[in-house]
């Protein structure tokens, strides 16, 4: 189930983590994703720290000693805050300081705060607290330092976990703050958060309301029946009954949003789970008709259900998790939702909210154009372990391995570490030959999931025969507030206090020929040279010629 309490944040060192290196190899693990030096270590963050009432949550937040001695180098190297010049005296003949540059909340925090947080922390937002004004700031101005201090481990916000000094750093719509915002943050702070001159302030943020998409208006939306979830009702799991999308012609999808609806307020229940609002944990789902035509569609290069021994014109959909952020597929990987379709799940995870909900779920599709027909379609490769996991009681730094081999290029759109209330980290390695690299390691906090979603000229591009390897480090201490009983054993098992080690990001299949253009387009536009190392693309610094056409005209895509 999920805990009453945020997650309590295990600095990678303190839970016995190696930063970055899961094995004995060496990996190239470089921040910047393009470098010519391909290997180096990472020191990992030690320390932590106690506070409660931020957020309204309650739990211990780690703050790195080394991120504290951080805050004070780049301070001074802020825009607009830079340090005087070596050999510059700052003092006065009567030896008095002069003094620095002010930080103000109109001038430099709330930019921060419109561009980061107050997607959520807004007037009818999911978060508990509005942050759109000085007087809603002011208050929060300590909790807002810690949370946006702890680092890319539960409890940080905005939540999002991904280390900065390991692999790929390109992401489509990363909210977080960089090193020098959070030293200004801290800085504003310590200063006794001023407010500034009226005339610094940005003009506010415009939201349409609650009921604003993040994929713009859909073109379709389906919603699920009503369901009332109890105020001390027990963790559920089951089927939901089959919703008609009501679609008439076969239309390609470009993105697609889920979100809860339900009769909580914007203040929450309560409790102490996301926005304290939601009942929904998680959904496991699909879309296919429930009569199937007697033509079979088995012969369709892009039916992946089909190809795999599923329903015919049965499409999976990313699963739906609380916190879930919208999803956005490749412009070249569309997919199918068929005419006639229903939205069908047998998994659904719902967890009550401390007060009776009556709750049900839009799902908001968003169409490619009509005549639109995918170029690339979804790899068939499964990343993870729900099988034999086997978490020892009253112990951190735990590891689960899981490995796959493509038998097909590949290209990978999106990481996404799923795991449950023991789970505090996952790593995604890819091996190809000797070379061993590091693509990206991530904290978690099961109350808040999160997938990240590569920028176009950054998504992995990996050969056949490569290996993914992900590695998940498990806290299953005292330490670990998620957890209710750490003196239990754990295995694998659908409840939160059991486990599973999934990545549920979204990856394509390529044939030789997209497989070799999209690593010249890249090489192109990136300006890469042989000796160049780019970070998921072992083989994006080499010209390989494109596939003579009479080999590519016979082979059928599979």
């Amino acid at each position: 189930m999920v805990r009453d309490t945020a997650a309590d944040c295990i600095p990678p060192a303190a839970a016995g983590f190696d930063n970055g290196r899961a094995g004995p190899y060496n990996r190239a693990h470089p921040a910047d994703g393009v470098t010519g030096a391909a290997t180096r270590q990472v020191a990992a963050t030690q320390g932590a720290e106690d506070m409660t009432g931020a957020h309204g949550f309650g739990g211990r937040l780690a703050v790195g000693a080394a991120a504290l001695a951080l805050v004070s180098v780049l301070v001074m190297t802020a825009p607009g805050l830079a340090a005087a010049p070596a050999g510059t005296d700052e003092s006065s003949s009567s030896g008095a300081q002069a003094p620095a540059t002010e930080v103000t909340y109109t001038r430099h925090i709330a930019p921060i705060l419109q561009r980061s947080c107050e997607h959520c922390h807004r007037k009818d937002g999911v978060a508990p607290m509005s942050l759109s004004t000085y007087e809603e700031v002011r208050p929060w101005a300590r909790a807002i330092k810690q949370r946006t201090g702890v680092g890319p481990h539960a409890g940080v916000m905005p939540p999002w976990y991904v280390e900065r000094e390991i692999g790929i750093q390109k992401f489509k719509n990363d909210p977080s703050l960089s090193e020098e915002e959070v030293a200004l943050v801290a800085r504003w702070v310590d200063a006794g958060a001023p407010r500034g001159t009226p005339a610094d302030m940005p003009p506010a943020r415009v939201w349409n309301d609650s009921t604003r998409w993040s994929i713009g208006e859909p073109d379709l939306v389906v919603r699920t029946e009503e369901i009332t979830v109890k105020a001390g009702a027990p963790d559920w799991w089951g089927e939901i009954a089959p919703t008609p999308t009501g679609l008439t012609e076969d239309r390609y999808v470009s993105a697609v949003e889920v979100r809860e609806l339900n009769d909580v307020g914007s203040a929450g229940s309560g409790r102490q789970t996301v926005g304290g609002r939601y009942v929904f944990h998680h959904m496991i789902w699909n879309t296919r008709p429930l009569e199937q035509e007697a033509t079979s569609a088995a012969n369709d290069p892009f039916d992946l259900a089909a190809l795999t021994g599923g329903s015919s014109g049965q499409t999976t959909w990313p699963v739906h998790e609380v916190g879930r952020e919208p999803d956005f597929f490749d412009p070249k990987s569309a997919r199918l939702l068929k005419a006639g379709s229903y939205v069908i799940s047998d998994s659904v995870h719902l967890h009550s909210n401390g007060r009776d909900t009556k709750a049900r779920l839009e799902i908001g599709f968003k169409f490619m154009p009509k005549g639109y027909k995918p170029e690339y379609r979804a790899s068939r490769i499964s990343l993870g372990n729900g099988v034999d996991i086997d978490i020892k009681a009253m112990e951190g730094g735990q590891e689960l391995h899981a490995y796959a081999v493509l038998t097909e290029h590949t290209k990978i759109l999106s990481f996404e570490p799923h795991l449950h209330a023991p789970g505090a980290r996952m790593c995604l390695e890819a091996i190809w030959g000797y070379t061993i690299q590091t693509l990206n390691c991530v904290g978690y906090d099961h109350n808040w999931v999160r997938g990240y979603d590569y920028d176009d000229d950054h998504a992995p591009l990996l050969p056949k025969g490569s290996i993914l390897h992900i590695t998940g480090y498990m806290d299953n201490s005292p330490k670990n507030k998620n957890v209710p009983d750490p003196r239990n054993w754990q295995g694998s098992g659908n409840r939160s206090v059991a486990n599973m080690f999934i990545d549920l990001g979204n990856r394509v299949s390529l044939t030789d020929e997209q497989f070799v253009a999209e690593m010249k387009a890249r090489r192109e536009k990136l300006q890469l040279s042989r000796s160049s190392v780019m970070i998921g693309c072992p083989l994006c610094n080499i010209d390989i010629p494109a596939p003579p056409a009479a080999t590519t005209a016979a082979r059928p895509q599979r």
